[in-house]
């Protein structure tokens, strides 16, 4: 896929047109989720690399094969809100009554030790708490209107304003939240230095570095998919539907 990157570039909108891209992202801790708005120059400035050193592995890895069945900015918005439903959020319900014991599990037992691991544990509790309180308004509210828009636009049916007044009020909200629980993971790896396994550690350890490894590199797609792809869509979506 071959676009135009430079130093004005957004970093959200260069993950948006090939989700391969975050990789490199990752390698220099730039946040491409809740900070996508910001420009490659910036994001350069703010850890003091060159910003062509950056863009040149950008294009090296923007100009590999890509995977062409996950093209998501390509999507309709009510098939990427079923999608986030049906694997982001099944997939975070699932792993996080697994992290809560795993967490729990490796800091009484090696606690003692290594103390960073409550930490973690306290952590990831938090952001077990929020994450299930965040999927509950947008599995309630902000989605079932996405979709229900995006029918109304496309089959020229009538529709009322919501009571939130307009879509960009709880997605406001929504990006606050993805930002405090991306915080939060970010906290964990740092403290335990991108998951380094101590030389005492168990196969308990082990799983759950790796599990917390998975879980933050998934909920990476899912917030880039909702701030990045999802949120700025629909906002037009609904500009459109409603200046008809």
């Amino acid at each position: 896929m071959n676009i135009k990157i430079d130093s004005n570039s957004r970093i959200g909108e260069i993950v948006k047109n090939n989700y391969k891209t975050a990789e490199v992202f990752k390698k220099y801790n730039i946040d491409f989720c809740c900070g996508g708005d910001q420009t490659i120059f910036n994001a350069c400035l703010d850890i003091e690399l060159q910003a062509d050193e950056l863009i040149a592995e950008l294009l090296n890895k923007n100009n590999q094969p890509g995977d062409v069945d996950r093209n998501y900015k390509d999507w309709t918005v009510d098939f990427l809100a079923k999608y986030i439903l049906n694997i982001h959020h099944a997939y975070i319900k699932e792993n996080i009554p697994i992290l809560v014991e795993l967490t729990n599990k490796i800091a009484n037992r090696h606690g003692s030790l290594h103390p960073e691991l409550f930490f973690v544990n306290v952590n990831f509790l938090k952001v077990a708490e929020e994450l299930q309180l965040h999927m509950m308004k947008e599995e309630r509210i902000l989605f079932p209107y996405i979709i229900k828009l995006y029918e109304a636009y496309n089959n020229s049916l009538e529709m009322d304003k919501p009571a939130f007044g307009t879509i960009a009020n709880p997605i406001k909200m929504m990006e606050e939240e993805h930002e405090e629980a991306g915080n939060l993971l970010g906290e964990i790896r740092k403290i335990t230095n991108d998951f380094m396994l101590p030389d005492d550690a168990c196969n308990s350890y082990a799983i759950t570095f790796k599990k917390l490894d998975e879980f933050e590199n998934d909920l990476h797609l899912h917030i880039h998919l909702e701030n990045n792809i999802l949120f700025p869509d629909s906002i037009e979506l609904e500009r459109k539907y409603f200046e008809r």
